[in-house]
């Protein structure tokens, strides 16, 4: 079984924009209310047996269950007849508000960290549509529950042999767009090493570098817009937040607006703005995944977990060139083309010659490696490049067998000769001095 998302724009007439906006503040209010009850069962826990607390205190019953999906679920019925408001939006989107809660509960719970937090006014940018009985496709519109037919931009057909499962409907500074889920139940079969093999280090002086000697010049995205950001930004924060007070003796109204009509024009500049950037980001990483499975139909990466290079001095420029996003758009791109990508160890790529494999320590400053063995010199990340293939070639062959002809050694070759696998059995004396050229 497969199963793709398909992301389309969809145009919303007036009125529905208006209903999906209620929808949203509704969902937002639902997820913030049963998250109460949830940090107020567990603030009634937290108090020792022998001692209270000298600020608050909690009282709940002992017999009182935790508050979960089961139960939280169960009492939206309930709700319903206290606040009429939740009858105007589908009962399976409040269902999947309250499931998004407890995946975010569980996610703390299995990780330590990431405690659900309560969303403010606006925060709440999408709603999930689960379940569908027929195809809500009908030509170039999709037919929502109680919504009616919105008109979409169906720039891709849905493919032969898919359903629909669910559409989340998201909200964006630049329009609306839907997330539509299909499921098959063919199979694809996992792609296997075949054809030509190369390593793939990414960095931010180059985006990337293969081991054949391809360089990806950098890219930020970020870096670019950052000073038309920094003016809108600088806008935002001298428009006034909230509308003005009414006069003494004036009638005050009850729905009056949370921002004030300047501000949130300035505000929706700025998401625009962001929107651009994430938008050019995700545009070039496809077509660079594209690129690079063109090129090979076995690829290596590193195993880096980029989440610890964020938190260098570096970080800003590591969270803008996306590397993790690029990889997730690598696997899903190979997989579609049947491009087999895998990950090596990434401790020492930079640090180990790819022709001798002595340790050559550089500094970070060092962008040219220079081997005093074998008189290998090159550009240090198609070195670290050609270091991860050869842990590629490592990780498949069968351990102990370095230097020998096995069938994955001399029928997938790629881009390095059966001399070089012999070469790097041989001692360094017996090697000599030996100069590359790409």
């Amino acid at each position: 079984m497969i199963t793709l998302n398909y992301t389309y724009r969809i145009y919303p007439d007036a009125e529905q924009v208006e209903l999906l906006n209620e929808w949203l503040e509704t969902c937002r209010g639902v997820y913030n209310y049963a998250l109460r009850e949830l940090k107020d069962w567990i603030s009634s826990r937290k108090c020792p047996i022998d001692r209270c607390s000298l600020e608050s205190e909690y009282i709940i019953s002992v017999d009182r269950p935790f508050p979960g999906y089961q139960q939280q679920q169960n009492n939206l019925p309930k709700a319903k007849k206290n606040f009429p408001k939740l009858k105007t939006v589908p009962s399976q989107v409040l269902q999947t508000t309250i499931r998004r809660l407890h995946d975010a509960w569980d996610f703390f719970r299995n990780r330590g960290y990431g405690f659900p937090r309560f969303k403010k006014y606006g925060q709440m940018k999408s709603i999930l549509f689960p379940q569908f009985k027929v195809n809500p496709l009908t030509g170039w519109q999709i037919k929502l529950p109680k919504l009616g037919e919105v008109q979409i931009n169906l720039h891709r057909p849905i493919p032969d042999g898919f359903v629909v499962k669910q559409v989340r409907v998201v909200k964006k500074a630049v329009g609306w767009f839907a997330v539509i889920s299909i499921q098959s139940n063919i199979s694809i079969p996992d792609a296997v090493p075949h054809g030509h093999f190369i390593g793939v280090d990414v960095g931010l002086n180059s985006y990337l570098a293969t081991s054949d000697g391809f360089v990806e010049p950098g890219r930020k995205f970020f870096k670019d817009m950052h000073r038309r950001l920094k003016v809108l930004q600088r806008r935002l924060s001298k428009k006034q937040r909230r509308d003005p007070a009414p006069p003494k003796g004036a009638p005050c109204s009850s729905a009056r607006q949370k921002r004030s009509k300047n501000y949130e024009k300035a505000r929706l500049k700025v998401e625009r703005l962001h929107n651009h950037i994430a938008f050019k980001r995700k545009d070039y990483q496809y077509k660079l995944a594209h690129k690079l499975c063109d090129m090979a139909e076995t690829i290596f990466l590193e195993d880096i977990d980029f989440r610890t290079m964020a938190r260098g001095f570096l970080g800003k420029h590591t969270v803008d060139a996306g590397f993790g996003q690029f990889r997730d758009i690598l696997y899903y791109v190979a997989k579609q083309r049947g491009v087999y990508v895998a990950e090596v160890d990434h401790r020492g790529t930079s640090q180990t010659c790819p022709n001798c494999r002595i340790e050559v320590r550089k500094e970070l400053s060092d962008r040219w490696h220079s081997c005093p063995e074998c008189k290998y010199h090159l550009d240090r990340d198609i070195a670290s490049a050609q270091e991860i293939c050869n842990r590629g070639y490592e990780q498949l062959s069968t351990q102990g067998l370095w230097g020998k002809e096995i069938g994955c050694q001399v029928g997938l070759s790629g881009a390095f000769s059966l001399d070089k696998w012999r070469r790097a059995a041989m001692s360094n004396s017996d090697v000599g001095s030996l100069h590359h050229n790409l």
